[in-house]
């Protein structure tokens, strides 16, 4: 099947599911019931604290996420999780809930979980924590995650483009793209939605968003830099030192101004070996960079809680730069 949008010479878009490579930890918890394994070993482990009820005959492991923003998925997964097992009528995950569920990343994440269904019932529920939304759901923007029935990928990108502030809506659209995300499928899904609340917000995010980002911080600083009506920011820049070829976050290349977003995780040892050899080895890259005629500026969670004033160092950061004499940025070699 193919689908496209009739008098549009946008190409048709072929309807195969996207390869999703979905992140570590992105699964959904599995809910345990009654039926499953008994009132009594239930409440058993409810006391132990390796249950907790979710909602009514519905009981998921505690969250054990390790920052506050994982913790508020997790729960937002473990409540999709219950609300699926309790609803009885077709839905789908929707818009905010269905990037959980897909493993895209959220900025902000609500607490609600968003159904979509395709009729509004004559009793409307009272169930204050689920957003429901009655539109026509075409087989095509259907799919399933983990059994739990989800709006496909690029659907939920485009109804969280609608809806969302611009700096989530983005934040959802770069990481879908990483997971596996159709650009033009994404285009066609804005042009079915014409006439419709938000579609020009949708069409700006899907034209900004950048696979390249590698993490919600890069993308919220690639906003606060659009916001500001600064040059768009490039994505993974090679940078050619004495010491080899290093990337960046990002960065203006052509006055070899580069950014460097700072979540701190990779200094807390882990994964990421031990912090001292990382802050030295971080000293060193540092160093080569300035060295090759860069200005390199850090950003961290903080700075972007405050986007004017990010903005102007980002804008003070150019203009310093103009007034240098100009260097070879040097090709897209493979970088470290």
């Amino acid at each position: 099947m193919t689908s496209g949008v009739p008098g549009s010479d946008r190409p048709p878009v072929v309807d195969r599911p996207p390869v999703v490579d979905r992140p570590p930890g992105a699964g959904l918890p599995r809910p345990v019931r009654y039926d499953d394994v008994g009132r009594a070993q239930i409440e058993r482990r409810v006391r132990e604290g390796t249950l907790r009820r979710v909602r009514r005959g519905v009981y998921l492991p505690p969250a054990t996420g390790d920052s506050v923003a994982t913790r508020r998925t997790d729960e937002h997964r473990a409540q999709v999780v219950a609300l699926t097992a309790r609803l009885g009528t077709d839905h789908w995950i929707s818009h905010e809930s269905a990037a959980v569920v897909w493993g895209c990343w959220t900025y902000r994440l609500g607490g609600r979980v968003h159904v979509t269904q395709l009729g509004n019932p004559s009793v409307r529920a009272a169930d204050t924590s689920v957003r429901r939304h009655w539109t026509s759901l075409p087989p095509r923007d259907r799919s399933r995650v983990d059994g739990v029935p989800v709006t496909s990928l690029e659907r939920t990108v485009v109804d969280c483009a609608r809806v969302l502030p611009m700096p989530g809506a983005l934040v959802v659209a770069d990481s879908a793209l990483r997971l596996g995300a159709r650009p033009a499928l994404l285009a066609t899904l804005v042009d079915e939605a014409v006439g419709r609340r938000g579609v020009r917000q949708a069409r700006r995010v899907v034209e900004l968003a950048d696979g390249t980002s590698e993490s919600p911080g890069e993308t919220l600083v690639r906003w606060v830099a659009l916001d500001a009506g600064l040059p768009p920011l490039v994505g993974q820049v090679a940078v050619h030192t004495w010491q080899g070829a290093f990337r960046l976050d990002a960065g203006w290349p052509d006055v070899r101004v580069g950014i460097e977003f700072d979540g701190k995780v990779k200094y807390g040892g882990g994964l990421y070996g031990d912090p001292q050899e990382r802050l030295l080895a971080e000293k060193a890259r540092h160093d080569a960079i300035v060295e090759a005629g860069w200005t390199l500026l850090r950003v961290t969670w903080a700075d972007l809680a405050d986007p004017e004033s990010l903005a102007s160092r980002l804008r003070s950061a150019r203009s310093r730069a103009f007034g240098r004499p100009r260097r070879p940025t040097g090709g897209a070699a493979a970088a470290r």
